[in-house]
């Protein structure tokens, strides 16, 4: 099963590669926005969307958003998911 979890766009990293930063849940997680680019970048910075593995796959508006996040945590996915994102962040970082 594929999982879209919400996230909001907070900055756009690196135009050149459709590149932005997403919030998801306190979560910060570069991701691709080449399939929600439409018009200026800097317009999807505070807009919400559906990420799948470093893809924003979909823009929503914030009452979906919340609606989805409300029914994960209800069905204890979102948490899940969420680790998985911190853990990779971590392991990025410790990279760097």
């Amino acid at each position: 099963m594929c999982l879209g979890i919400p996230g909001r766009i907070t900055a756009i990293t690196d135009a050149s590669r459709l590149m932005a930063m997403a919030d998801v849940s306190g979560v910060r997680r570069e991701v691709n926005i080449a399939c929600v680019a439409e018009g200026a970048l800097e317009d999807l910075v505070g807009r919400w969307a559906l990420i799948h593995v470093g893809f924003a796959m979909s823009l929503i508006d914030e009452e979906e958003a919340a609606k989805t996040l409300e029914a994960l945590r209800d069905l204890g996915e979102a948490q899940e998911a969420l680790e998985a994102m911190a853990e990779g962040s971590k392991a990025l970082e410790e990279r760097a």
